[in-house]
């Protein structure tokens, strides 16, 4: 099944770009039944549960969460979403909808495919890093998709938006079934759900994320490479943190060779 009809979703495209351009407190959409539902059913269906797979585990003091390594452990049925969604047609969607030519897609899922979050588990507002892990590639775009079945508000897990100057929440987003969210990779895009989840035990928060990048940045574009910053919400304000990716320190020391 192909999940994006060319036609059609630049034509979708075209519609949103103008609300995805001037969207507070950054360029991003919110789109629900994004993918037919059946697949959507699959790919929940086939979401290994926590101690299932060899989950790449965070029990830091900014994150507490699960996510995917690669993609050999998926089901068919994730890994074909995931190829398509790496493919020239949502490429050609997502240039048209956020107006960023020559998107790139990750096939190395470095940081994206599958993430879980369990029962207390949270990930506090930050910016991510804007630079590939191993390529000298420039992140770009976020494309995330819930797969969270009855999920109710008072389970918390909304995804932030905060301004540039982390003073207010702009927007909350309840990560709700076949509820995908696409926002730009920058030096504003302040995003997290900080709060600890309250969802019943044994129930988890799941989503799946993929990365676009470019072959740099507009010359317009007043960025440095960063890894991670992590910020704390003004109730808990500290210096910012910012985690260096090893991974991106070993492709530092090498020289890429494509």
């Amino acid at each position: 099944m192909e999940l994006l009809d060319e036609i059609r979703s630049l034509s979708m495209a075209r519609e949103l770009r103008d609300r995805y351009a001037s969207a507070e407190p950054f360029p991003h959409i919110v789109i629900d039944d994004f993918l037919p539902t059946e697949v959507c059913e699959a790919i929940l269906q086939e979401f290994p549960a926590p101690g299932q797979i060899p989950w790449r585990q965070f029990e830091k003091h900014y994150a507490r969460k699960l996510a995917s390594r690669g993609t050999s452990s998926f089901g068919e049925q994730t890994r074909e979403v995931l190829r398509q969604l790496n493919a020239a047609p949502c490429l050609r969607f997502l240039e048209e909808l956020t107006g960023i030519a020559d998107l790139i897609p990750d096939v190395d899922f470095e940081g994206g495919g599958l993430h879980q979050i369990e029962r207390g588990g949270f990930v506090k507002v930050h910016l991510d890093s804007n630079k590939h892990p191993r390529y000298p590639l420039a992140r770009r775009i976020n494309l995330l998709l819930y797969l969270n079945r009855d999920w109710r508000d008072e389970y918390r897990g909304h995804l932030e938006l905060w301004d540039e100057q982390m003073t207010r929440c702009v927007r909350s987003i309840l990560p709700v079934f076949n509820r995908c969210v696409i926002f730009n990779t920058n030096n504003v895009s302040y995003h997290g759900h900080p709060d600890r989840l309250k969802c019943p035990p044994g129930m988890t928060r799941k989503s799946m994320a993929i990365y676009y990048y470019t072959d740099g940045r507009p010359a317009s574009a007043d960025e440095r490479d960063h890894g991670t910053i992590w910020r704390e919400r003004p109730s808990s304000r500290r210096a910012p943190i910012t985690v260096a990716n090893p991974l991106r320190r070993l492709a530092a020391s090498m020289r890429w060779r494509g």
